[in-house]
């Protein structure tokens, strides 16, 4: 997949603000000139927007995703419209059906977060038939979808790299680290490893890589446990961990091992749990995407979308994508942020991810003191 620069693609880190610049206004009003993603039919207030979302071993998706989604949804339709959400437990076939039985409910919108995006192509041609439109949400779907919303994902792997490169310090060509990527079947994992790839390549040893099947962290255990034996303990220097959950496994595994410290490894989506490894020295960072923005712009897009609105979904789409069945999606790709000790209240804590009181619970108190977080 290729992301095509529009003007709009980020080139700095930049925390981004969780209120978008242009909002959907006045909802109950038809079509406003310009055929931009040529909807062929308007709706008011009473809507129905589908949700489908991958998986629960990452907890964003019930945390975060799922309810600003559907208070944003309220929101934009004086609290007339309704979000069906449904999620597939990583489990493809399952999600195909999910959606099946969305067209057959004639939902107006669908929002989708592809557990496969190839198997998931089907479905979107079949919505495409019944006249609903599709927006492929985090993760970009094959199949005519109507737009795309996610973090700017090959972004996310350089920042996770440039930071375990300079945790490893100036000699860091001379040093082994293992790549632990995402799964296959996420075309943002893809993106995430040529990000990452970009940057390691040359500057550090790529001893060994894996890549962890349906993202589980009992699949990236195992991996990390089979690279501590072949590389060898003393020998890894840092990991590449494309998100937090396969952090926590690489960590758990070093300390079943018996590390005395563990190297630095790095992490994306800023749980909470692996904020709190941070603050312990554990996990050296993550990378921090406003799930804020990225949900209420994706309801903004949704209802503009349904109800022809196309001067605010063309304000809302102005990046461009390729996938591998469709050029020029319209887009939106959001910024993203690296998390470590030292920008914790200015990034989770400051745009309402976590209440200090959850983050310094009594075994990180004094941690949390000792860094000013308060």
């Amino acid at each position: 997949m290729k992301t095509r620069n529009t003007g709009l693609r980020r080139t700095a880190i930049a925390v981004a603000s969780s209120t978008m610049a242009v909002t959907v206004t006045g909802c109950g009003m038809i079509g406003i000139g310009g055929d931009g993603a040529s909807a062929s039919a308007t709706k008011g207030d009473d809507i129905k927007v589908g949700l489908l979302l991958p998986e629960k071993e990452n907890t964003r998706y019930e945390k975060f995703d799922y309810p600003i989604i559907r208070d944003q949804v309220q929101k934009l339709t004086d609290k007339k419209g309704d979000v069906v959400y449904l999620n597939a437990e990583q489990d493809a076939a399952k999600q195909l059906r999910q959606m099946r039985q969305m067209i057959d409910d004639k939902i107006d919108v669908i929002l989708v977060d592809a557990v496969d995006s190839v198997s998931i192509a089907k479905g979107v041609r079949e919505a495409k038939e019944a006249g609903i439109p599709v927006i492929a949400y985090d993760r970009l779907a094959q199949g005519p979808i109507d737009a795309y919303i996610s973090f700017d994902n090959e972004l996310v792997g350089q920042v996770q790299a440039k930071a375990l490169i300079a945790a490893l310090g100036t000699d860091s060509a001379s040093k082994k680290i293992v790549m632990m990527n995402g799964s296959l079947t996420d075309p943002n994992a893809a993106e995430f490893k040529a990000g990452a790839k970009s940057e390691l390549e040359g500057k550090v040893i790529i001893s060994s890589a894996y890549d962890t099947k349906d993202w589980k962290p009992e699949n990236a255990r195992a991996n990390m446990e089979k690279s501590i034996q072949d590389v060898g303990l003393n020998n890894i220097a840092g990991v590449y961990a494309a998100n937090d959950g396969i952090a926590g496994a690489v960590i758990d595994a070093f300390k079943a091992a018996g590390v005395s410290k563990i190297p630095p490894v790095t992490g994306q989506d800023s749980e909470l749990i692996a904020v709190q490894r941070i603050i312990k020295g554990d996990q050296y960072m993550s990378v921090y995407k406003s799930y804020p923005q990225e949900a209420n712009a994706a309801a903004e897009m949704a209802v503009a979308r349904v109800q022809g609105r196309s001067i605010e979904f063309d304000a809302l789409t102005r990046d461009k994508v390729d996938s591998p069945t469709n050029k020029d999606i319209p887009s939106q790709l959001v910024p993203v942020v690296d998390l470590t000790k030292e920008n914790i209240e200015k990034t989770v804590v400051q745009d309402g991810i976590y209440p200090v009181s959850k983050i310094c619970t009594a075994p990180y108190k004094s941690l949390c003191n000792s860094l000013g977080i308060k």
